[in-house]
């Protein structure tokens, strides 16, 4: 059944940092954050800001995470043309040390005074701003899956970089960059959006489209495989936690005539749920049912569907599957 004609451009492959339109509810944190100046004189300003106002491990990690995503734009123009590796010298173990600390500061200052940076000034300066108040934290780089085309690709490579906190006594995964907004291609340009759901995000969706070099995750080996082939989820899957219990390959191996069989995690036969044909007209799902806790349904494969097959939830990206004929 075909609903109505929607363009491409609005509704497919119209992001980088996973576009979310839908209006972000705030924390009592986030609301006291977001009445903060836009500008302070010195990092250890906005440290004793934040010391003042909280008291909980979980609330000043919040707070920092907030005034960054509220305040630090992506530079998107610094993504595309990065500068070259600045290398140095040294004789000793310490002074090795002390120059990456130099060069490390100097990124910290850089990122808070122009108030735009990459992934590297946005988690060195939550980090920095963690020890100011008294958090413990740490850098993890790795790589990223945002694109239909990170589907099933061969390797992973150390394109990103996001933080761990300590909050009572536990680490939490916090990605600061992809909380203040998306790149928008249509538009050519960056979106401040900010995302509540890359602080503390559940580990099972934040490794779902994160990848550590390590290949570990606080001792524990992720399996790199289920990362590179895995679906692609968005944004709104976390949000809303749907999560995408069937098929758990995002390579789905299927030929003419095939049904495709779909289990989604909280969605309902009430919900609005359909895919995009090759013609960008919406197909509604059809002769879904109730599953515990879930809707299952199935779609079937003919020549109408492309390479790629992504289900909608209420206009919204839930979920993409790369199609293997």
């Amino acid at each position: 059944m075909i609903i109505k004609k929607i363009t491409l451009v609005f509704f497919f492959l119209n992001f980088v940092f996973l576009h979310s339109s839908y209006s972000q509810k705030y924390s009592d944190v986030d609301k006291i954050v977001l009445k903060y100046p836009k500008h302070f004189n010195t990092t250890e300003d906005l440290a004793e800001r934040i010391q003042k106002d909280f008291n909980s491990e979980h609330d000043k990690a919040r707070a920092i995470y907030s005034w960054i995503a509220f305040n630090i734009k992506y530079d998107y123009k610094v993504f595309l043309n990065p500068p070259g590796v600045q290398g140095f010298s040294y004789s000793t173990e310490a002074e090795k040390q002390r120059k990456i600390k130099q060069i490390n500061d100097k990124l910290i200052q850089k990122t808070f005074n122009s108030q735009k940076g990459v992934c590297e000034g946005f988690t060195a300066l939550y980090q920095h701003l963690a020890e100011l108040t008294g958090l413990k934290s740490e850098i993890i780089r790795g790589t990223s899956k945002t694109r239909l085309a990170d589907i099933g690709r061969k390797n992973t490579s150390s394109d990103h970089a996001w933080n761990i906190v300590m909050i009572d006594k536990k680490w939490r995964l916090i990605d600061v960059t992809w909380g203040q907004g998306y790149y928008d291609s249509s538009k050519g340009r960056m979106v401040n959006d900010f995302a509540s759901i890359y602080f503390d995000t559940d580990p099972d969706y934040f490794f779902a489209k994160h990848f550590p070099d390590s290949g570990s995750y606080l001792g524990n080996k992720l399996n790199k495989e289920e990362f590179l082939n895995g679906p692609l989820i968005y944004n709104k899957t976390i949000e809303g936690d749907y999560k995408i219990k069937s098929p758990e390959s995002g390579i789905i191996e299927a030929k003419y005539g095939d049904k495709i069989t779909i289990e989604i995690k909280n969605v309902s036969k009430s919900d609005l749920v359909f895919y995009l044909n090759k013609n960008n007209q919406a197909v509604k799902i059809q002769n879904s049912k109730e599953k515990r806790g879930s809707l299952e349904f199935q779609i079937p494969y003919d020549k109408n569907i492309g390479d790629y097959l992504t289900i909608y939830l209420d206009n919204f990206s839930i979920v993409s599957f790369k199609i293997s004929k």
